[in-house]
């Protein structure tokens, strides 16, 4: 487990949901055009979305992991998962800006002003970048302090994705509900008095 976490196997892992959409696509295209509903256009901003999402979900464990069950080689990948996170989020708007946008620019500005959705998913894009743009020793250096309080903004972009969800969404929102759920228990496993009831626990 420890080589695999270390190899280049864990990006291979990290890859898979982007085989998997280029896959659908490639069904689209050659295969069977239904195969992403009545919009696939839609369909394909949606699904990198969410990948996006699960993504930072995933980077966002790793700390409450790494203090309730000491899994400190997990820990060590935290970087390789947040320059993926960005990577989604990056494809996730690019698939936006290009089949529903289509390259529109002013259309874009409009979106920014007038729809809050556009916004919220806008502004967490901004902090993926920040976060993905300081994911290098330099910069952990040269921040100190302050990198880990911009990197403790994961949470601000993970709830403003959340909310960027829940405007879109028009009925079913139980998914809404089980990504806010997931979001408030990791923070809520971060504090530090949580922490010492499971060593408690575990002392016993």
């Amino acid at each position: 487990m420890r080589y695999f976490l270390a190899s280049k196997g864990f990006w291979l892992v990290l890859g898979a949901p982007l085989y998997y959409v280029l896959y659908q696509i490639g069904q689209v295209l050659w295969v069977r055009p239904g195969a992403l509903g009545p919009d696939p256009a839609q369909a394909l901003v949606t699904l990198l979305g969410e990948i996006a999402l699960w993504m930072l979900i995933l980077v966002l464990s790793v700390t409450p992991l790494r203090k309730v069950f000491q899994l400190l080689r997990l820990h060590g990948q935290r970087r390789a998962m947040g320059i993926a996170c960005f990577g989604y989020a990056l494809l996730h708007w690019l698939a936006y800006a290009a089949l529903l946008l289509e390259w529109q620019w002013a259309t874009l500005g409009d979106d920014l002003l007038k729809r809050p959705y556009i916004s919220a998913g806008f502004l967490a894009g901004l902090i993926l970048l920040a976060m993905a743009a300081t994911s290098n020793d330099w910069s952990t250096r040269r921040l100190s302090r302050r990198w880990r309080q911009l990197h403790r903004w994961g949470y601000l972009a993970a709830a403003l994705v959340i909310l960027h969800v829940f405007w879109i969404a028009r009925s079913n929102f139980f998914e809404i509900v089980i990504y806010a759920l997931i979001v408030a228990g990791l923070l809520v496993v971060r504090w530090p008095w949580f922490i010492q009831k499971i060593k408690m626990i575990k002392d016993v």
